[in-house]
């Protein structure tokens, strides 16, 4: 009996996802004849649809229903939680890592195959700042966002009850380093949602509040057009949001950020969203990339002069067709990633039987953004939209190209019984420490003496999220 000829999918986020989905439909009659198998490597097992996360930080959004699981809709397909370290193409191996094996410590696997599709996505693009690494948090998981709106609520609640006025001023000062989409849209919700969260305390008003946007280059929402990212910095600071452009941040060392015009900020929180690298498996191969560190690929997805391997999304540098610029490559952003797996999938079905391949070519029609509820601009096809129209055109395209129609219905609910109803305004801080309570009571008893003049008997584990 002949080996099934393997497809390794490395990744499975949304061009991972989405291609290992549409090749279980592409190759219907090859994987019930057992003449293919589809294997998808991922180190989480659901695909984060991340336009949502703002929303899901802010509450409007059920974390839950940002996430689609894998194992539910790639039901044809071989699902491992691992991390893929090194790929050795002429080889066809990859060497990977798995929850299982970490726990039988019996080291790395190899993994062979017949076709590879790279989609590893990126991750946050960091800067040697000192202190970052220690106090910063970022935006591209759901974890993240969800631990980001804990962080923000929890923040309100020391400088509710303080005493202290540096203390109080430092937790309610919120510094945001990133002026693209992620940057903006996570502070525009989370602005909306602390003003509405601080009418429920006695002794925070939202003047109280300082949110500061931190851009090095001279705009921001670049992808949005120059005349409305100036109306997004205009709305912005409507809302008294300090917004500083060709700035940088120096440091953010001992909770103080130091900004490059010499502001120095007390603050307790600092999000870094300023800018992705390609993810750090790809440097491990024997591919061929770019100075950017993304895969070279030719416009039928192909891997450059590489035969059986593809890539789409960000770890791929895909030439523009319909663009009359010379050299210029596809923006890495989920407009092109969403219509490159169709093609993605096509042609690996189309090169398994021996069919031609087609190119991927779609001219860009704009981009929306949201600058918290019922705000937002937009440049599509053309026109521009500002304000409420823009924004209800961010959530149903966004509604659209949401994975699963299960998934389309549980955001769509929530936006209704959003709109009937108060928002939530609970922080579940202790979630992320599930077993610190469990640890507490667990603990022996301490003796009278084991308690120093600045210790009292509560002193262990504690059952919020760090500060930082």
């Amino acid at each position: 009996m002949t080996e099934p000829a393997r497809i390794l999918v490395v990744g499975g986020g949304y061009v991972g996802m989405y291609t290992a989905l549409r090749l279980q439909r592409q190759l219907k009659a090859e994987l019930r004849d057992g003449a293919v198998e589809i294997v998808v490597v991922t180190p989480e097992p659901y695909m984060t649809y991340q336009p949502f996360l703002p929303e899901a930080a802010a509450g409007s959004i059920s974390p839950r229903h940002v996430v689609v699981p894998l194992r539910r809709v790639l039901d044809k397909c071989r699902v491992l939680i691992g991390e893929v370290h090194s790929i050795e193409h002429a080889k066809r191996t990859a060497t990977l890592s798995t929850l299982a094996t970490e726990e039988e410590g019996t080291g790395n696997i190899q993994l062979t195959y017949d076709e590879l599709v790279i989609a590893p996505g990126s991750i946050s693009r960091t800067l040697p700042v000192p202190g970052l690494a220690d106090y910063a948090i970022g935006f591209k998981a759901v974890e993240e966002a969800i631990g980001l709106r804990n962080h923000v609520i929890e923040q309100m609640d020391i400088a509710s009850s303080t005493r202290d006025p540096a203390l109080r001023d430092a937790a309610l000062t919120f510094v945001f380093v990133g002026g693209g989409y992620a940057g903006v849209e996570a502070l525009g919700e989370l602005e909306d949602m602390a003003r509405y969260t601080s009418r429920y305390y006695h002794n925070i008003k939202p003047e109280d509040l300082k949110w500061v946007l931190v851009e090095a280059s001279n705009r921001i929402l670049p992808e949005v057009g120059e005349e409305m990212g100036k109306y997004a910095i205009r709305e912005l600071r409507a809302r008294n949001i300090d917004v500083r452009l060709e700035t940088r941040l120096e440091s953010c060392a001992d909770r103080v950020a130091v900004l490059s015009d010499g502001t120095r900020l007390p603050t307790r929180t600092v999000v870094w969203t300023a800018g992705v690298k390609p993810a750090p498996v790809l440097a491990d191969t024997d591919l061929p990339l770019n100075e950017r560190g993304r895969l070279k690929c030719t416009a039928k997805l192909t891997v450059e002069g590489v035969e059986h391997a593809w890539a789409a999304g960000d770890a791929a540098a895909v030439p523009d067709v319909t663009s009359d610029e010379p050299g210029k490559e596809c923006a890495p952003n989920a407009q092109h990633a969403v219509r490159q797996t169709k093609v993605l999938a096509e042609n690996i079905a189309a090169s398994l039987r021996g069919q031609p391949l087609k190119e991927y070519a779609h001219k860009y029609v704009g981009s929306v953004a949201s600058l918290g509820l019922h705000k937002g601009v937009a440049h599509v096809y053309g026109r521009k939209l500002k304000g409420y129209p823009a924004w209800l055109m961010h959530r149903a395209y966004h509604l659209s190209r949401m994975p699963t129609f299960n998934r389309k219905a549980r955001v769509l609910a929530e936006w209704t019984l959003a709109g009937l109803f108060k928002r939530e305004i609970v922080s579940l801080g202790s979630l992320e420490h599930p077993r610190a309570e469990f640890e507490l009571a667990a603990a022996p008893p301490k003796k009278a003496s084991d308690n120093g003049p600045d210790k009292g008997p509560a002193d262990g584990p504690k059952k919020g999220p760090a500060s930082g």
